[in-house]
């Protein structure tokens, strides 16, 4: 599975899997989409009230726990954190509301387009962009500082979380909103969209798969490992949309998409220049919480914060387009990420004499 052959069949199964749930009734070009479930489970315990975008869904609860598991066994569960845990939660907040601006996150931009749907082509450009602005600081030796080893309960937590939420959509489903109507309605079985999140919890955590490292590594490194992962997910998809009849192309009357490309490819800047930055795309992060990474459970939460405040306060898009607070925050996103990169850089305090850089006092 270390192999670029085995890579590519990792994502094969995702895309596959992607393509089950849609069958099973997740919806359209929305088999697995990080943002807009954790979106959902936002909505689910309440921290926003946009009744269409309402679930705790499965899939996730079941990604972290298969990545836990599959950590355990490996033997790389390792409590650790303390890398700038506020810029992280930060970070993670304009992360998800430059994904509900575009509509979805790196994994669903993959899924978009081996659905047809053409608006996610600006998207893949602005994800490139982004992640180009982020590796430019990479090489200015842009940093987080270190993390340091932690009390093993501080790992635990986050798994367990995910598996009191799943006890909750079981057992006590009474206590969580759920849509009634929208895409938070259409929804997976729950043991079908459970299994699905441990399957892929499992081998993103074994693979280290993620949409960002797959072209960050491309350019730092002429490495196309993690980038096969990608192409997987994109080959299966697209075989099984056409198979399925879930394959329409073209900008108008998609699901769940808008067409102002401007804004799917700006709104995907900001999720490519922040991956960089936190070291993982939404997916990743996951999986990184689920093998005892506090860093990574922290952005996760501001993941969950952003997509509350981008429904509350009406910066998510909807498919009559991008909203203007949200068009506004997304220039906003990426000024402010700009200064966290300067100023967590070695470009501070060096400025360039004769090609040598020299400290100034």
């Amino acid at each position: 599975m270390d192999s670029k052959k085995g890579m590519l069949a990792v994502g094969g199964v995702v895309g596959l899997i992607s393509v089950l749930l849609v069958v099973t009734g997740n919806p359209v070009n929305m088999g697995f989409c990080i943002a807009c479930f954790v979106r959902d489970i936002a909505g689910a315990v309440g921290m926003h009230r946009a009744d269409v975008v309402q679930y705790a869904r499965p899939e996730v609860m079941g990604l972290v726990l298969g990545a836990f598991v599959m950590a355990k066994v490996r033997g790389e569960f390792a409590p650790k954190g303390g890398s700038s845990p506020f810029i992280r939660f930060f970070l993670g907040a304009l992360m998800m509301i430059g994904a509900l601006v575009f509509l979805g996150c790196p994994l669903r931009m993959v899924l978009r387009l081996a659905g047809g749907d053409l608006n996610a082509l600006p998207a893949l450009g602005g994800f490139v962009v982004g992640i180009g602005i982020g590796i430019y600081f990479l090489n200015n030796g842009f940093n987080l500082k270190r993390n340091f080893t932690l009390a093993k309960p501080e790992a635990y937590a986050f798994p367990f979380l995910n598996l009191l939420l799943l006890v909750l959509l079981v057992v006590f489903p009474g206590v969580l909103f759920v849509s009634e109507s929208g895409p938070g309605s259409m929804q997976a079985p729950i043991l079908i969209a459970l299994a699905a999140g441990l399957v892929v919890g499992a081998l993103a955590q074994r693979t280290r798969l993620c949409t960002m490292g797959g072209l960050r590594d491309i350019v730092l490194f002429r490495d196309h490992y993690l980038f096969l992962g990608f192409l997987g997910i994109f080959l299966v998809s697209l075989v099984g949309n056409i198979a399925t009849g879930n394959f329409t192309l073209g900008f108008e009357g998609q699901p769940v998409a808008h067409t102002e490309s401007l804004w799917n490819f700006m709104g995907m800047v900001v999720v490519g220049f922040s991956a960089v930055l936190l070291g993982g795309c939404p997916l990743r992060q996951l999986i990184l919480a689920a093998e005892g990474n506090t860093d990574s459970a922290i952005t996760v939460m501001g993941l969950l914060v952003g997509a509350a405040f981008a429904h509350n306060m009406s910066l998510a898009s909807s498919p009559a387009g991008a909203t203007p607070n949200g068009k506004i925050v997304v220039l906003a996103s990426l000024v402010i990420m700009t200064v966290i990169a300067y100023f967590n850089s070695e470009l501070v305090g060096q400025e360039e004499k004769g090609g040598v850089k020299v400290e100034q006092n």
